[in-house]
């Protein structure tokens, strides 16, 4: 099976694919209200075009695939798209990430089309504090979502859950306690500053693992792999799921990174941090080969930074012209 390795010896196997940069929800993080012009229909890829990309990123030595937007229950037909990339031979994996609001009227549909895993973001149990975060009222259908494709039969099951100071701090322990009672990976994302990120006080893995030791006692280490990402994972006694932690920024794992990203406009970027510059949606509609993309993917693959600089602020505006400016629900997360 072929593989592809950048400069820094990092396997790079895993591409995330945003399908949409349009979102049912507008977290004060991610697409705050008032702060966001959706593209075009013709500007973002069609699904034609997604699954040609899959193809060439097989050749390239990329097997799994993680499906994102905005939120990607909000493309018509998303569902067809997730049959469409299983059946192409040499990918191994696709997974989504999605809010949850819709999903639970096509959970059954996203197992029988082979999804292998569904990520699910939920910040907050409280109706009140959920409709600040996000604009709806939607948290009753979230919750309903997670315990439908906790009995769907689809292997992984995982909560997303940004911890932030005054928000949902009081939370933390609760919203782990869905790992406790069905095999469900709740993972706690540290705040990424990247579009309106950078103004929101998150909170560290160091303190989020104080709050839990203090209700779950000792928090066991688990040394298994756990999903295609950068979490590692706890499991207290007595739960049945883990507790996962991704601390891009008090505990960096770019020297393990083996990711590239596809924003819904044909960007490919190497690193969340800085902004993409090659865009394989050009290729695509100006007739260029497989071959031809192929070989600007490997370059780009070749070029990827050896880390992000989210904490070392002077070498970060050194590069300023070469940040990322668009935020979260443009990028694909």
């Amino acid at each position: 099976m072929e593989t592809i390795k950048d400069l820094f010896h990092r396997k790079i196997d895993y591409v995330r694919i945003s399908v949409t940069d349009r979102c049912n929800f507008r977290c004060t993080y991610c697409m705050p209200q008032g702060q966001f012009i959706p593209m075009s229909h013709t500007d973002i890829l069609t699904f034609e075009e997604i699954e040609r990309l899959c193809r060439v990123f097989v050749k390239v030595g990329i097997h799994k695939v993680k499906l994102t937007g905005g939120e990607p229950l909000a493309r018509k037909n998303f569902i067809s798209l997730v049959r469409k990339i299983n059946q192409i031979e040499g990918i191994e994996q696709v997974t989504m990430t999605t809010n949850g609001s819709l999903l639970g009227g096509y959970v059954s549909e996203l197992a029988e089309a082979g999804l292998a895993g569904i990520n699910i973001s939920l910040d907050t149990l409280k109706p009140d504090v959920f409709r600040k975060l996000t604009g709806t009222d939607e948290l009753s259908n979230v919750l309903d979502a997670i315990h439908k494709t906790s009995r769907a039969g689809i292997p992984s099951v995982k909560i997303n859950c940004v911890p932030m100071q005054g928000v949902n701090d009081d939370e933390l322990c609760e919203i782990a306690a869905f790992a406790k009672d069905a095999p469900i990976e709740v993972r706690f994302i540290e705040m990424m500053p990247i579009g309106q990120g950078k103004g929101q006080a998150g909170i560290g893995e160091a303190e989020v693992r104080r709050k839990l030791e203090a209700v779950y006692g000792s928090l066991g280490p688990v040394d298994e792999q756990l999903g295609n990402g950068p979490a590692s994972y706890v499991q207290p006694e007595g739960f049945q799921g883990h507790i996962g932690f991704i601390s891009a920024i008090s505990h960096k794992f770019c020297e393990s990174c083996n990711r590239i990203r596809l924003t819904s406009d044909g960007i490919l970027k190497p690193c969340l941090q800085y902004a993409g510059h090659v865009s394989l949606k050009e290729l695509l509609r100006t007739n260029a080969s497989d071959e031809q993309i192929e070989a600007v993917i490997r370059q780009t693959i070749l070029e990827k930074p050896q880390c992000h600089q989210f904490r070392e602020t002077n070498d970060a505006d050194s590069k300023k012209e070469l940040l990322e400016e668009r935020i979260m629900a443009g990028i694909g997360g």
